[in-house]
């Protein structure tokens, strides 16, 4: 495949207001979902979709690639379609068919590798080495003063002033990486792209309605 994962491309969208919808899917139900779900839009502006499903890799794209055909059906497209998944133990055939899958249908892709943890560290410092999801709890434990949870639905607020730190460490980690192979990658994220995506819905961004 040309690329390992969907670049996010910025321009403005001629579509009406009707059709600006997103559909973000997560493989878990608690991290990604509630973190996703607080970034701020204009309601009337954009519909953003963030569902935590209990799927993942190919499974999760499979559903996606569904959920988009049923919406062009009938005549409610989204603009935009994310999945994020990590690579946690899953068997690389079914990681890198996602890609492949994703790649194929206009899916993008928003992945983590070991985990969604490694978003949240590269807030504080850039990790090169690989660190299991356990060993990131603690060390985010420890940074955030605080028992680290899964279903902790204050991080985005916590985290925003060191957004531009996250964004900066994770293409610095890529950079390290040539080429970049996400299920072999370990650490690598791509999840300040959808970041950098769901930041341009903001009142000032380039979604705002004229």
């Amino acid at each position: 495949m040309s690329n390992p994962w969907n670049k996010t491309r910025s321009r403005n969208f001629a579509e009406t207001r009707e059709t600006r919808k997103v559909l973000v899917l997560c493989e878990d139900e608690k991290t990604a979902p509630n973190y996703f779900k607080k970034f701020p839009f204009n309601p009337e502006d954009v519909l953003v979709e963030v569902v935590g499903t209990g799927i993942n890799t190919d499974s999760l794209v499979k559903e996606a690639i569904q959920r988009k055909e049923h919406a062009e059906q009938h005549g409610q497209k989204y603009i935009r379609i994310w999945c994020v998944f990590d690579r946690d133990s899953f068997p690389a055939q079914n990681f890198n068919e996602a890609f492949r899958l994703a790649e194929a249908n206009g899916i993008n892709v928003a992945y983590a590798n070991q985990c969604f943890e490694l978003w949240y560290w590269l807030h504080f410092d850039l990790q090169q080495t690989s660190v299991s999801r356990d060993e990131y709890g603690k060390k985010l434990s420890d940074r955030l003063g605080r028992k680290y949870q899964k279903n902790d639905t204050t991080l985005y607020d916590e985290l925003k002033a060191l957004q531009p730190d996250a964004i900066r460490n994770c293409k610095k980690l890529l950079s390290f990486y040539n080429p970049c192979v996400p299920e072999r990658n370990d650490p690598s994220t791509t999840v300040h792209t959808l970041v950098e995506f769901l930041n341009q819905f903001e009142t000032d961004g380039n979604f705002k309605k004229s």
